[in-house]
Formats: C-alpha cells, structure tokens, sequence
C-alpha cells in the first residue's frame, strides 16, 4: 500500500510546536521524524524565504508523503532516510550549516497505524511487523516467538509497563508452542485470553500495552531518545531552540529528566515547566493527538 492511498497524518500541536521553536526567515532547522511533513510546512513558512529544513524518517512510505507535501519549498528541503540518531552524519555529509531550530515528534504517524501491512495495530490483521525501517532484520515477530517467558515478561514490563506481564509472556510460550505466532490478531488474542475479565472490560484494549512494548524494542526508541537528546542541544546555534513531542510516559520521563539536568548543568533554559497537551477542540478533530505532551527548551 502507498502512502497516497493512506489516511492524512494530521500534525500534532501544530501551531503550539512552530511557536515554540520560533523559527525566524533564513533560520535552518531539523525535523528528526518528517514523517508527511505536516510541521516541517508550518516551519518553512514561517523560515521563508531561503531557510532550510533537513527531514529525517526511517519509514520510506513517510518519506513518500512528505516529498509529495513539501515540494511546494523545492530546494529549501532536504530529505533523508535515516534515523534521528546519526543526525550528526546526516548533516556533515550534506554541509547543512548551523541549526537554529530541531523537532522531534515521537509518535508514530497514521499511515503506519492504518497500514495492516506494517504490523503496529491489532485492529487489522498484519503480519508481526512493527519496523519503522524495513530494511533492518529484527520484527515483532521475531521476539514473540524468539524470547523465553522471562524475557518476555521483562520487556512487557519495562516498555508497556504491563501490570500482567508474567501471565502474558507464559500464555505467548505455551501458545507458539502449538504454531509460530505470526499475526497482530493471533497475539491479542493470546494477550487478551490471558489476563483477568475485568482487565479484558476495561476501556483501553488489553493488548495495547504489549504492543507499545514490541514496537519500543524492534525499533529502540527509548535508546534512540536517550542517546540523540543531548547531541541535538549540543548542535544548536546559542539561543536556538528543540521541542519533543512524546507520546507515553516513558518517553516524556526521558525527556523532562534529560532536560532539567541540562538545566542545572546550565546548557538550556526550559521554555515550559509542565508540558503543552493538546486542547479539547484539537482531541475531538484528532482523537489520537490526545497523549501528546509537548516540551520545548532553548540553548544558552
């Protein structure tokens, strides 16, 4: 499936997230997660008429979107397949300049959550996917039929922080015992059977936490998060600006930690002590932005 015959990924916080890094004309900034391009637009409108924005997505069928969304900016924009991480690279090879401004949206984006074929959703059937980069090996797949019970229970825990994590990982070794577990419904149905009615009643899916836990560990986003956010301050222009969009407690804990101890070390000023989330209005447009927590700080 093309990103053409997808669903539109609607920008989270949008105008929140362009007034936060202040982008000014001439400035240059980087988008660690292009994804459509949906703030990358909001920014190069606001750095017209010659600043310059690198985009940065692992998922190609993202950066299909965004070369179709952002061409409007021609030359102003620079696409890459790559990951956050070796944004440093990224930009050496491409003698990009000073950075002004950087985003990090950590969300995943619609085209991957409506697209069975990637595996993120158990909505739909889809193979065990989950990789946001096709090119590498290692798949959802993979782990689930490939790690013991302890393992398992440990991952649950650590990056779905998954209450019945021990029940999980056991139902998963018995039932891959019979077959392979190779399908997004196969596993929440195992997920679900395996924990208590009450759980199964409540108003979150009872699959929901296990998933987000695979999806860290195929992808490493957790360590992707930690090892990039000081790097991006560090490349910053002195009063340039980065704001992180996190999407669950694990990630935003990262972020607020990261950020006040950069804070007394004396780096950067936080632009806001408790993060921006999005309005009623915006949760009602887009149900899925409703997680979303915005923190944005500034270099000295």
């Amino acid at each position: 499936m093309s990103s053409a015959d997808l669903p539109e990924h609607l920008p989270v916080l949008l105008n929140e997230t362009v007034d936060a890094l202040d982008p000014g004309p001439g400035e240059n900034v980087v988008d660690c997660t292009v994804g459509g391009g949906g703030h990358a637009a909001a920014i190069l409108e606001r750095t017209a008429p010659d600043g310059r924005l690198l985009g940065l997505d692992l998922d190609e069928a993202a950066l299909e979107a965004a070369r179709r969304n952002l061409e409007r900016f021609g030359s102003r924009v620079m696409l890459v397949r790559g990951n956050y991480r070796d944004f440093e690279g990224v930009l050496l090879s491409l003698s990009f300049g000073p950075i002004h401004a950087a985003l990090l949206d950590l969300g995943f984006s619609s085209m991957e959550i409506d697209d069975p074929a990637r595996g993120f959703s158990f909505r739909a059937d889809g193979p065990l996917d989950m990789r946001y980069d096709r090119r590498q090996e290692l798949t959802a797949a993979a782990i689930v039929n490939g790690t013991d019970a302890a393992g398992l229970a440990s991952l649950f825990r650590r990056y779905g922080e998954e209450r019945y994590a021990p029940r999980i990982a056991a139902a998963i070794v018995k039932a891959r015992r019979k077959r392979r577990i190779v399908g997004t419904l196969d596993l929440a149905e195992v997920v679900t059977e395996a924990v208590p009615a009450s759980y199964r009643r409540g108003r979150v899916h009872p699959a929901t936490r296990v998933f987000q836990a695979l999806r860290i560990a195929v992808n490493d986003e957790l360590g992707n998060l930690t090892e990039t956010l000081p790097k991006l301050v560090g490349s910053l222009e002195p009063g340039g600006r980065l704001a992180v969009i996190s999407f669950h407690s694990l990630e935003d804990r990262i972020v607020k930690r990261r950020f006040r101890e950069m804070e007394r070390q004396g780096e950067l000023v936080l632009l806001n002590r408790r993060p921006i989330v999005p309005g009623v209005t915006e949760v009602r447009h887009n149900p899925r932005a409703r997680s979303a927590k915005l923190r944005a700080v500034r270099k000295k």
